[in-house]
């Protein structure tokens, strides 16, 4: 096994765009490392992203907070311009692993580790977060439920790499959360979760709302009819009872000995309902 420790993303994406064989990004590393370990894979590249400045910032600009690939959960939990905008982003990446895992994972390695049930990628599907991918032709932006297209599947092709996750600047009277359901209290996987992010007119009133849920299909769900479901509304009984339904409707759950595709199912919907009122709270909705 080879171990490249580039100073730049562009020169991270030659190096795998001219790999032999097997080459996997290291981040933090919380995946990559026990996989190897365990034998599931036996990389003849591993590129260390880490070096790269790109890859360990969190800045706000303009347009919002550019996340860094390489930047830990510790870090963004300790942020506190961003856990006072993207409070649900932030809380949904604090849930990956224990607080060893913390300083050492990363949203982007959760998002392109590809599983349906990461916990940071229904809350980054909610804001509408967007990864800068990195290749040998180049830079493209792609909304992050477009990276995994599958169980331990994504879209990036040959030599590309995700540099960094940017969140959207966010409109006054906004407000994000996310819930899951895990069978113990702590340092388990989800067996559905649900992110929603809206923002709020004036009156108190929904004016546009993401809802995302996780672990009820192979990728994570945007489920644009729960989100219409509560727009135009102060999230009454009625609205959120359709906002459950819509995501009920929406799961294509798996029976495996954690859930069964009826509990996902249902359980998806209460999540989505929950996580709706902690975020319109937030977004200043009484």
């Amino acid at each position: 096994m080879k171990y490249e420790s580039p100073k730049s993303t562009k020169e991270a994406a030659e190096l795998l765009a001219k790999a032999k064989g097997t080459a996997k990004v290291l981040a933090g590393g919380t995946d990559l490392l026990v996989q190897m370990k365990s034998g599931l894979v036996e990389p003849d590249l591993v590129v260390d992203i880490k070096g790269i400045k790109a890859t360990r910032e969190i800045k706000k600009t303009d347009s919002g907070f550019r996340v860094g690939a390489a930047v830990s959960g510790a870090e963004l939990r300790d942020h506190k311009a961003l856990n006072k905008e993207w409070p649900g982003v932030v809380e949904a990446a604090n849930l990956i692993g224990s607080d060893q895992v913390q300083g050492r994972c990363t949203m982007a390695g959760n998002l392109c580790n590809a599983s349906p049930a990461a916990d940071s990628v229904p809350a980054l599907v909610a804001a509408k977060a967007k990864a800068t991918v990195v290749g040998p032709k180049g830079r493209r932006t792609v909304p992050v439920e477009k990276i995994p297209t599958g169980p331990g599947k994504t879209s990036l092709k040959k030599g590309e790499i995700v540099e960094s996750i940017t969140l959207p600047k966010r409109p006054p009277r906004s407000g994000d959360a996310y819930l899951r359901f895990i069978p113990r209290t702590e340092m388990d996987i989800a067996v559905c979760s649900a992110g929603v992010s809206l923002t709020l007119d004036s009156k108190g009133t929904v004016k546009e709302a993401r809802v995302a849920l996780g672990a009820v299909a192979p990728t994570v769900l945007l489920v644009a009819k729960a989100a219409k479901a509560i727009e135009g509304t102060k999230l009454d009984d009625e609205a959120l009872a359709k906002l459950a339904a819509a995501c009920e409707a929406a799961c294509s759950p798996i029976d495996d000995k954690r859930g069964t595709v009826e509990f996902r199912t249902e359980v998806a919907g209460v999540l989505a309902r929950r996580a709706a009122k902690i975020a319109y709270e937030r977004a200043g909705g009484k």
